[in-house]
């Protein structure tokens, strides 16, 4: 029997007086971004399932998690072709994602908000055999929902940083109970293990993985579009500024001016991380004279192309495989950086910021392997820019060794289904 605590009853009314925030602030982002008014009512629990047959469950909360999850995704989709798999997301450029990477074969909506209505509501409309949760979403009332249903939950690709260790401290019990109601949580690696214990984890419920971000793999049509594009910028030094921030923008066209000035027919691929910014740093980049052209405009590179800005979504794998090099965002403002795997995976050298704390599991070994470099400004950057492009085997030496990095570290999606076949037979044929 699942209780209602006082201590989660507190949280729900909390939660509740939150509403009109929750609401305004969605009211607000859809400003600029339409989607974030759109299927309101699948966060409050709303949602029709198609079929009555059991699903396997994954959230993935935006863009990076769900593009981490693809290879389970398709692990569970060849392995399991009698359960259909509901996918939820938090923001819509991860419900976006979702569609653009597996169009019908999954169903999709949004994660409801952690309301007791909302969760019951869900849940009971949707048949769920196995919920699957990526990293660290700790939704009270969503799991003990699970528990009432005896529906087991898995917390995979799981961390806690020690910021997040000390928030939840601040609540222990509601954090001890809500941990108490997950079936297993698959760690990242030994700290993240550890700091679930310091929060009331037991040792029965943990097991170490490794981190799923490492087990990328190249779609055969992303391969093809950069065969196909790669002759129109093949005898020029590239490089991508991926996922850049307010504040980065200015900052990667000031490297850029720097290169240039040396290598005339250097061309940057400007990778905005919000697609409610790309008309602003159009109008950047056209303010500062570079010669431009968009992706969204369907405008192809040429000799005098100076800036390609890459204002589309879920193409960023499409953008390292044709580049030299590539600068990774968030990092030069304190975001917190975004993963270099993705770069890795294409073998070229990674550039980054200071600013890494969300990624200091991959950044500091990357490094050291010799795949990646910080810098700490765009003249810095403009230096090791500079320098990669002139000094072609040292480049190509750096890109091998992060291309390595990343394969020394995959196997997890292997571990995860063989976990997930204790709770989801496999059927022999």
């Amino acid at each position: 029997m699942i209780k209602l605590t006082w201590q989660r009853a507190v949280y729900s009314l909390i939660t509740y007086l939150a509403a009109p925030i929750l609401w305004g602030r969605l009211f607000w982002r859809g400003r600029n971004n339409p989607a974030y008014r759109q299927a309101w009512l699948e966060r409050l629990g709303f949602i029709k399932a198609q079929t009555q047959r059991p699903f396997i469950m994954l959230h993935m909360v935006s863009v990076g998690e769900t593009m981490a999850a693809r290879p389970l995704i398709e692990a569970l989709l060849h392995t399991y072709p009698n359960y259909p798999l509901w996918l939820t997301s938090t923001t819509p450029t991860g419900a976006a994602t979702v569609k653009r990477l597996f169009g019908e074969r999954v169903a999709h909506s949004y994660l409801p908000y952690d309301w007791l209505g909302a969760n019951a509501r869900f849940l009971d409309r949707i048949p769920i055999k196995l919920l699957i949760i990526l990293e660290t979403e700790l939704w009270p009332n969503l799991y003990a929902a699970c528990a009432k249903r005896h529906i087991p939950l898995l917390l995979v690709n799981a961390r806690l940083s020690e910021r997040s260790v000390r928030r939840y401290q601040k609540i222990p019990n509601l954090v001890r109970k809500t941990l108490s109601h997950i079936t297993l949580i698959a760690a990242r690696e030994t700290q993240d293990a550890e700091r679930f214990k310091v929060l009331g984890a037991n040792a029965e419920q943990l097991i170490i993985t490794g981190n799923i971000k490492f087990d990328l793999q190249l779609a055969a049509d992303t391969i093809q579009q950069v065969a196909s594009l790669k002759p129109l910028v093949n005898q020029r030094f590239v490089w991508v500024a991926a996922s850049t921030h307010a504040g980065e923008d200015e900052q990667m066209l000031a490297a850029h001016q720097q290169v240039l000035a040396l290598n005339p027919q250097a061309l940057l691929i400007l990778v905005p991380r919000h697609p409610e910014r790309f008309e602003s740093v159009a109008q950047l980049c056209a303010e500062q004279g570079f010669n431009l052209i968009q992706r969204s405009l369907n405008e192809r590179p040429d000799a005098q192309t100076q800036v390609w800005l890459a204002d589309s979504m879920g193409e960023l794998l499409l953008w390292y495989g044709l580049a030299d090099t590539a600068f990774i965002g968030g990092s030069l403002v304190p975001v917190g950086g975004h993963n270099p795997l993705e770069a890795a995976l294409w073998g070229i050298p990674v550039l980054s910021g200071t600013h890494i704390h969300n990624f200091m599991d991959i950044y500091p070994a990357l490094v050291e392997s010799g795949g990646a470099k910080l810098v700490e400004s765009a003249r810095h950057l403009a230096d090791h820019l500079v320098f990669w492009a002139d000094a072609k085997l040292a480049r190509e030496q750096a890109g091998q060794a992060a291309q390595q990095f990343l394969q020394q570290h995959q196997g997890v999606v292997q571990q995860l289904m063989q976990i997930i076949a204790n709770y989801i037979p496999i059927k022999s044929s």
